[in-house]
């Protein structure tokens, strides 16, 4: 006999204290912490238990009985059920000082080291329609609301084109408008849609590996530029002809598109750094423009998804590292390269390094295109490349700049600057939580002189954070 699922509280008239991690929301109730999605600090609400442990519990609220004044009214139609956006409830004013506090309270709490009065964080001047880069998924296993299954919907259409359902791999919500990206990447998605329910088009099922429409991404840049890539699994020649079908119709009707391309995807995942992508019309690129300088974007090119904030924030790196043209710059995971060709200019030679050798080739290129011939890219992981032997042939660095993955940097690499011993250190991350833990990891010859926050996600709760470290000489 099945044990009867104990039934979990619900608790009434509770006040939320505080933003967490991962988007959510705080309260206590007596000694029990609770953690809680779409709602802000001041609101008071009733909240249904969801999950319990000892020391905290997960919970929903089913109920507002007072709204904070920092609740603001969410723009989405897909608010709350397509899992991203989770701030649309704060006001963006709230939204930054919260990303302020997240900094603070992790390098002081986690990295537990002396720090200078941190500058006021760096919002973002656009709130929506930020993006650069989205990628919607296909699937014949539409997403239903809560709302739909309550009132017994019924559709015909059961394919989808749009995000993945949190906890439902195999699950896409049809998404019609996404406040994310230029309008242009609403109207192209819609418009793929509705020619493959139009045509018949299957869409793609995770779990039986069956369907053609598997995914597609969309670029669009600062100079106009637009790149939209489509993803197939083509198994027959009648499905090779359908996607070239719908590939010319896109053609046609997006004059704008300056690069349109396919990949043929057969495999089991939607990764495509291991497949050969095909030019259907147009060039197998497009540019990013900044100060000047323009970097070229292929569809496997890793490039800041905010691109007005990634100038903010290379503008912060570059003058942090306090460059006279003198310096030998190493940039640790410099990807295509951006913040290595930008701060060049003003040193007398810059060194990238990087994991993805595809994105080194680009980072070759845009030094070429640019006319860059002070800067030097190795392709290879970090601990690897970044040896002593590695800085006894290249010199030691003046300055080190570092722009290491949510992770944080392995200890090799940690120790390894620590020999090359650089006056200076800027280290960039989209993690203040494994950048406290390297901080504390270099405290002992390095003292922190500057910190400053920069928002490149408005309406989420990630945050980056530059900060600037000096050698204590």
């Amino acid at each position: 006999m099945a044990r009867k699922k104990k039934e979990l509280p619900l608790l009434e008239k509770v006040t939320i204290t505080d933003v967490a991690a991962e988007g959510k929301a705080l309260a206590k109730v007596n000694d029990l912490v609770v953690f809680v999605p779409y709602v802000v600090p001041g609101d008071v609400v009733d909240l249904q238990v969801k999950r319990k442990k000892n020391h905290y519990a997960e919970a929903v609220a089913v109920k507002i009985h007072e709204q904070s004044p920092m609740r603001v009214e969410p723009f989405c139609q897909h608010y709350g059920v397509c899992g991203g956006c989770k701030w649309q409830c704060l006001s963006y004013e709230d939204q930054i000082r919260y990303k302020q506090k997240q900094v603070f309270d992790n390098l002081t709490r986690i990295g537990k080291v002396e720090l200078p009065e941190f500058r006021p964080i760096l919002g973002s001047e656009k709130t929506r329609f930020y993006r650069n880069k989205l990628e919607f998924t296909f699937s014949n296993k539409r997403w239903l609301t809560e709302e739909e299954v309550k009132a017994d919907v019924q559709y015909d259409q059961m394919n989808a084109v749009g995000f993945h359902i949190p906890g439902a791999f195999d699950k896409v919500l049809a998404i019609e408008k996404c406040w994310l990206q230029d309008d242009i990447s609403n109207q192209i998605r819609n418009a793929i849609r509705d020619y493959a329910y139009e045509h018949n088009y299957s869409f793609f099922n995770l779990r039986t590996q069956e369907g053609m429409l598997r995914n597609m991404m969309v670029r669009t840049s600062s100079t106009g530029e637009l790149m939209v890539l489509l993803q197939c699994k083509i198994t027959s020649d009648a499905e090779k002809r359908q996607m070239l079908e719908l590939l010319q119709f896109v053609g046609d009707r997006f004059p704008q598109i300056t690069s349109l391309l396919y990949v043929i995807n057969n495999k089991c995942n939607d990764t495509i750094g291991d497949l050969e992508v095909e030019v259907f019309k147009g060039n197998d690129h497009i540019f990013e423009e900044m100060e000047g300088l323009r970097f070229k974007v292929g569809p496997k090119s890793f490039y800041q998804t905010n691109s007005e904030q990634a100038y903010q924030l290379y503008k912060v790196a570059r003058e942090f590292a306090g460059l006279t043209g003198n310096e030998l710059v190493y940039d640790l995971y410099t990807g295509t390269g951006t913040i290595a060709n930008f701060v060049s200019r003003q040193a007398k030679k810059v060194i990238g390094i990087e994991y993805v050798p595809e994105a080194i080739e680009d980072a070759k290129v845009n030094s070429e295109i640019n006319g860059i011939d002070n800067t030097l890219f190795y392709a290879g992981d970090m601990k690897d490349i970044l040896t002593q032997d590695f800085i006894t042939e290249h010199g030691r660095p003046d300055v080190i700049i570092t722009d290491p993955p949510r992770a944080g940097m392995h200890n090799d690499v940690i120790d390894v600057i620590l020999f090359a011993a650089p006056k200076r250190i800027v280290y960039v991350s989209c993690n203040p939580a494994t950048q406290a833990r390297d901080l504390q990891l270099l405290d002992g010859r390095y003292k922190v002189t500057a910190v400053q926050p920069v928002d490149m996600f408005p309406h989420t709760h990630h945050v980056e954070n530059v900060v600037l470290l000096e050698r204590r000489d």
